[in-house]
């Protein structure tokens, strides 16, 4: 665990704070084993306290957003990278986005297939070229350009999503998709549906961030939806919907179905009613979440942080995989709806 620094308690030094999500859903205790719960907290912890080691070192809100997020999309438990969800087709299409609240500056992905950590691709998009969003082959293309670790798409396949697929476009009555090439032989029993307790089409993990300098930022990642069909993108890579800093209100990364928050632009709305309406940031949050996405009928969670090292998460589901941890504070994960 990471202690508190030495300057802690010093009031002309920011203290650093983190916050990170790995999906809002239909996650309760009966469909979840003591085993697979375990093994939740403990992925939730080590990616906490990767980002935590980057600011306490003194680094930056960005370099530990991205380093809490790629353990998350290296663990197959979560909806992100490996581990992400099949599209109709048998594909892993992936969206990323990342955002740098000191300057408003961001990057992000959509519907990329070879890039082992989408968050990284999100950034150099933000770095290494004069554009926002890049989409499909073109952003695969600028992950080779960009000298980013590259994975065969059958790095990212997980027994568990794709029994997921298959049971899906059963119930759809559409065509199954052939396995895909060098993927494992398939189990000689499939693993039950109760074996998969995250098979509502929840996904997305994410990170919010803020560092000893006070710079926000937050960081998105996503597998998007279980057999989506037609190119579909949801919030987590559209700035200002599932993704958003800026230095002057909060950070926040959103997760659910996005359709929802990209039509209320979630992550910017909270913000929005920090700086402008001067909320709190847990009144903003639960503002954005159990009223204006509940009264559409919607479903999902965001995390925040703000400049003062207030953090916050609201979620209308049963639940939540989440994890914060301030400066000099202790460890707090949480996933059921009954939790802090």
């Amino acid at each position: 665990m990471i202690a508190a620094s030495a300057s802690a308690q010093q009031p002309a030094t920011h203290h650093w704070a983190i916050v990170l999500h790995g999906g809002a859903g239909t996650i309760e205790r009966a469909s979840m084993t003591p085993a697979t719960e375990a093994a939740y907290r403990a992925s939730l912890a080590q990616a906490t306290q990767a980002g935590a080691q980057v600011l306490d070192r003194g680094g930056s809100s960005l370099d530990a957003v991205e380093a809490a997020v790629r353990i998350l999309e290296d663990d197959p438990l979560f909806n992100a990278g490996r581990g992400s969800d099949f599209a109709a087709d048998g594909k892993n299409e992936m969206d990323a986005a990342i955002m740098d609240g000191s300057n408003l500056k961001a990057g992000a992905v959509g519907d990329v297939t070879r890039i082992r950590h989408p968050i990284s691709l999100a950034r150099a998009v933000m770095e290494k070229s004069p554009h926002v969003f890049l989409v499909g082959e073109g952003a695969d293309a600028f992950s080779v350009y960009a000298g980013l670790e590259q994975a065969d798409p059958s790095f990212f396949f997980t027994e568990r999503r794709w029994q997921d697929l298959v049971r899906e476009l059963k119930k759809e009555g559409l065509p199954i998709p052939p396995r895909p090439a060098g993927a494992p032989a398939p189990p000689s029993v499939p693993a039950a549906e109760s074996e998969s307790p995250d098979a509502h089409k929840y996904g997305t993990v994410g990170v919010v961030a803020l560092d000893r300098a006070g710079n926000l930022a937050a960081g998105t990642s996503t597998g998007g939806t279980n057999a989506k069909r037609w190119g579909r993108v949801g919030d987590s890579p559209l700035i200002g919907a599932g993704t958003y800093a800026s230095n002057k209100s909060c950070a926040v990364s959103a997760t659910g179905t996005g359709e929802y928050f990209i039509r209320l632009t979630v992550a910017r709305t909270v913000c929005a009613l920090v700086e402008y309406k001067g909320l709190s940031l847990q009144a903003a949050a639960d503002e954005v979440i159990h009223k204006e996405v509940t009264e559409l009928h919607g479903d999902g969670g965001v995390i925040a942080i703000a400049p003062d090292g207030q953090m916050a998460w609201s979620f209308n589901t049963p639940g939540m995989y989440r994890a914060r941890l301030a400066e000099g504070g202790k460890l707090q994960i949480g996933i059921y709806n009954d939790e802090p």
